[in-house]
């Protein structure tokens, strides 16, 4: 069997943050189907578990735990439990986050609160999940790959304030692990999604669930992207099973954006 025709990811051991929903839902999927060994983790375990009833109905090979990625013991105990499963880590999928909690919040509205939350799980849990995956990829040695999902909001002026600020910082922390890696064989990229109206992330931030799903939502936020299309999670399950594959071997320290050509504009 050639590399091309092989699973892009057969064998491999992954953890997939935030799988219960939205991108994580959709690249935990993915993986298993590329023949990816998937630990969902997510902060709600009854959808982290119907993400593996997917995978297992499919015929893939997963295991559910909870996990707060702000919380480093959390974040340790996903890794140990990945190793403990599969032997290994091969593939961190830093994924999970949190949106702006007031949707048009300036920065001004936003309390210590909001300021502590987001910062916790968007910049925090990219810190924690890099942190021990490194840790994990030395001890074991072989490299390994980190992928974080970043933002259009970390690159523009786009999206709640303090929001953007920490999936900047996730950007530049992704470049920094990328290139304090890669003597060791460690990759680090990061997507950067633009909005995704049918996603359980948008209702979190305070849109109505009705407007999440509707048409003239989705057609709205297509019109903000050049290919007039919105953006969708299996859009970004795609760019991250290429992004963690030895396919993009020799690619690390970029921020790729899946947005239907926004930031290019």
């Amino acid at each position: 069997m050639s590399v091309a025709s092989r699973p892009a990811l057969d064998g491999k051991s992954a953890i997939v943050t935030g799988a219960g929903s939205g991108v994580g839902a959709a690249s935990a999927l993915r993986f298993a189907e590329e023949g990816a060994k998937v630990v969902c983790a997510d902060i709600r375990l009854d959808l982290a578990e119907e993400t593996v009833r997917r995978i297992e109905k499919a015929g893939g090979t997963a295991t559910a735990v909870a996990a707060d990625v702000s919380k480093e013991d959390d974040v340790i105990a996903m890794i140990a439990a990945a190793v403990d499963r599969f032997g290994r880590l091969d593939i961190l999928f830093n994924n999970a986050g949190i949106p702006t909690p007031r949707l048009g919040a300036k920065l001004e509205d936003h309390t210590a609160e909001d300021f502590e939350r987001l910062v916790g799980v968007n910049f925090g849990g990219i810190f924690f999940g890099s942190k021990h995956a490194v840790i994990q990829f030395k001890k074991q040695g072989g490299g390994g790959v980190i992928l974080n999902t970043g933002s259009v909001a970390g690159l523009v002026a786009w999206g709640g304030s303090v929001y953007g600020a920490t999936k900047g910082a996730v950007h530049q922390l992704t470049r920094a692990v990328a290139i304090e890696g890669a003597p060791f064989g460690i990759r680090a990229n990061a997507i950067g999604p633009a909005g995704m109206p049918a996603t359980n992330f948008m209702a979190a931030g305070g849109l109505p669930a009705d407007a999440v799903a509707s048409e003239k939502t989705t057609q709205q936020v297509a019109a903000s992207h050049p290919l007039g299309r919105a953006i969708t999670a299996e859009d970004c399950a795609e760019a991250a099973v290429f992004l963690v594959s030895d396919r993009a071997l020799n690619i690390t320290g970029v921020i790729v954006p899946v947005d239907g050509g926004y930031v290019a504009r």
